[in-house]
């Protein structure tokens, strides 16, 4: 998940560029930017760095192990 901490400075971010007559809205533009982009991350279904690392090295190993059935596959077929 977003460290929700980015989705607070992202949120005060588009509030403080709000044209000064909105400016006596700020917060309540604060809080609707905030659930607006909390909706829209959770739509694009992020996963974790720690997440992202764990399926790297699982395919990482798959494709090792590829290679290795592969060159077995061709050594037992020159035997044949």
């Amino acid at each position: 998940m977003l460290n929700p901490k980015i989705l607070d400075d992202l949120s005060k971010q588009l509030a403080d560029l709000t044209p000064p007559s909105l400016q006596k809205f700020k917060t309540e533009l604060e809080e609707a930017f905030h659930q607006k982009l909390q909706k829209t991350f959770e739509k694009l279904d992020f996963v974790t760095r720690e997440e992202f690392d764990i399926q790297s090295e699982v395919l990482n190993r798959t494709r090792q192990r590829l290679e290795q059935l592969e060159k077995k596959l061709d050594e037992l077929e020159q035997k044949l």
